[in-house]
């Protein structure tokens, strides 16, 4: 039958992988990364040696056509995102939404695994029965408006990624939007060298995440 894995990688350790995935990944015929670079990496740990095709945000139809074909002789095909469980604020949604509309007889299996949202959340404190996950604020347009929307769910926890490189404007439009009081958990680099998890207010992060500190990826729960 052809099938398509949705295959959780790590966000940090290798040794994350879990046995499932790698049983996964020794068996399929190919590989669709998010960056074929980063797949190459977790394959050469493996000792694999898979073809792998790019399957970014910018894949056209006729590239999930290309793949759809491809499994419709019976092969098989894991997708990978860059870190942790594809489909969240990456890629691999669009590909999955494609082949279960034109072709529903491929059968599509997730292998669950590693998740930045809720490695963040199982050391936060919090009751996380109820929270909202809101991906990776907007760069420019819409910036002010969606942090303004925020104030609608704060009675949750709230769930976001961000990059060094915009981390102090988001901790500024925080500060804008709740107060220079609001508690925030931030992991940084999680499970990799130089992980930190750091519990304070947002002025607090403001000045604690200036420099070095501010280099890597982050998630953050506003309290």
């Amino acid at each position: 039958m052809p099938t398509l894995y949705i295959v959780a990688t790590p966000i940090g350790n290798l040794n994350d992988l879990t046995l499932r995935a790698i049983e996964t990944l020794k068996e399929v015929d190919l590989v669709l990364a998010e960056d074929t670079r980063v797949a190459r990496k977790i394959l050469n740990h493996l000792g694999l040696q898979r073809p792998a095709w790019r399957a970014d945000e910018y894949a056209a139809e006729s590239f999930y056509k290309r793949v759809a074909d491809f499994l419709d002789e019976g092969k098989s095909a894991a997708f990978v995102s860059d870190a942790g469980t594809p489909g969240i604020a990456d890629p691999g949604a669009k590909l999955v939404a494609y082949l279960r509309e034109r072709h529903p007889e491929i059968s599509i299996i997730p292998i669950p695994g590693p998740s930045a949202i809720a490695t963040l959340l199982s050391v936060s404190g919090i009751h996380a029965n109820e929270f909202t996950f809101v991906g990776y604020p907007p760069h420019k347009k819409g910036r002010a408006t969606f942090f303004k929307k925020l104030c609608k769910i704060i009675i949750r926890p709230i769930v976001l990624y961000e990059s060094p490189h915009r981390l102090q404007k988001t901790f500024e439009s925080i500060k804008k939007t709740f107060g220079a009081d609001q508690r925030l958990i931030v992991g940084k680099e999680l499970t990799k060298l130089h992980e930190e998890v750091w519990h304070g207010t947002v002025r607090e992060a403001q000045e604690y995440f200036k420099g070095e500190k501010g280099r890597g990826e982050f998630t953050m729960v506003i309290k």
